[in-house]
């Protein structure tokens, strides 16, 4: 069995040649100095990845008044009524 030619990449260095995170502290402006995560523009730290379920499945899912499905369909509503409204009062 013949060991292969190429060298392969050692952790350390993978991780000095990673993409750097965009995120800035307020205080100093400085960049943060973690490695991005794939894919991403930011550090596990600043976001990347995260963002909790919409809908039901949020854990503080009460009643989907606020829905985004309810509030168009009560913009909804709400036009077709001003629709009627206006028909009635131009005859």
């Amino acid at each position: 069995m013949k060991k292969s030619d190429a060298k392969p990449m050692s952790p350390v260095q993978r991780l000095r040649d990673a993409p750097r995170c965009h995120a800035k502290a307020k205080s100093t402006g400085e960049r943060c100095k973690a490695p991005a995560v794939n894919g991403w523009a930011v550090c596990r730290v600043h976001g990347a990845g995260g963002g909790a379920p919409r809908g039901k499945a949020h854990w503080n899912w009460k009643h989907g008044g606020r829905s985004l499905e309810a509030v168009e369909m009560r913009r909804l509503v709400n036009a077709l009524a001003r629709m009627v409204r206006d028909e009635g009062e131009a005859i």
